[in-house]
């Protein structure tokens, strides 16, 4: 089954499954955001935009999703929530914008979510500025890590929405040029990390 084609099938069902349980540790990765007044902030994978209400205010935001389905439901909140935001259809993994263009990258629950993960990572490096940041929050295991349930589990649910087995230190070594400046355990024992990276300037 295609991304596109299964969260569509999520689309009705991911706000009441996903929201309550992520909103605390989306506010902490969106407060150590740093982004000011005027400052062009990439939202890659933008989903239902549980995110939305939760961004600072003065930024000018896009918002990217592969799923026409889940950008209808971020549509509309976005028109509650009170932030200007620019949504379209777009792919993690072949961003439809230049070089350099965006002061800051988040990538919330998507690089576990993608096909090519490490590829979804080189074009967020590719679209921020020099000396810009990509904040990410998202479920990893860490190198070595043995975590059999979640290994044996990850062949199946991977087809159905989300890999559980996916070590960020594999993603972070296809981009080099990235520095790491925040590595901190967000939720589920450190499953889920806050992680921050910046493209040296």
């Amino acid at each position: 089954m295609s991304l596109r084609a299964a969260y569509t099938l999520w689309a009705p069902l991911y706000d009441p499954l996903v929201a309550a349980a992520t909103r605390s540790m989306r506010r902490r990765s969106l407060d150590a955001l740093d982004a000011g007044a005027g400052d062009t902030v990439l939202l890659v994978g933008v989903g239902t935009g549980l995110d939305l209400p939760l961004l600072p205010e003065g930024p000018v935001y896009t918002g990217i999703d592969i799923t026409p389905a889940m950008l209808e439901r971020a549509r509309r909140r976005a028109a509650g929530s009170g932030r200007a935001v620019d949504l379209q259809a777009g792919d993690a993994q072949a961003l439809p914008f230049a070089d350099g263009v965006f002061d800051r990258v988040v990538m919330h629950l998507i690089l576990a979510v993608v096909p090519d993960p490490g590829r979804a990572l080189a074009e967020a490096a590719r679209v921020v500025k020099p000396g810009g940041r990509i904040v990410i929050l998202d479920k990893f295991l860490r190198p070595g890590q043995r975590a059999p349930l979640r290994r044996l589990m990850a062949p199946i649910i991977r087809r159905l929405a989300t890999a559980t087995d996916l070590v960020f230190e594999d993603c972070l070594r296809q981009v080099p040029e990235l520095e790491r400046e925040r590595d901190e355990p967000a939720m589920a024992g450190g499953w889920f990390r806050h992680i921050q990276l910046r493209r040296p300037g």
